[in-house]
């Protein structure tokens, strides 16, 4: 199980905090934005860190709210529609 901070912004892993995914996104949204992540993930290891694939990753993991603007600091317009941008699969 993942240990979060108290207010839930963040995970923390091996005493290293990182931003929590955002906790409102759908979870059919979420599910299928972490299968993008990890699939641009699998690219970056292909294609030895393509400057596209890890383009990639980041755009998967500023949808879920991991990167970019802090989720927190956003209205909930905005919150909705950086989960609802298109995030492409790899090729």
């Amino acid at each position: 199980m993942t240990e979060h901070t108290d207010d839930g912004r963040y995970i923390v892993v091996d005493g290293r905090k990182w931003r929590a995914t955002d906790p409102n996104i759908p979870e059919e949204r979420n599910a299928e934005l972490r299968k993008i992540l990890m699939a641009w993930r699998r690219d970056v290891r292909r294609t030895d860190g393509a400057h596209e694939s890890r383009a990639g990753v980041q755009a998967a993991k500023t949808a879920l709210g991991e990167r970019g603007t802090p989720w927190w600091e956003q209205t909930d317009d905005e919150r909705r529609a950086r989960w609802e941008a298109d995030v492409p699969y790899p090729d």
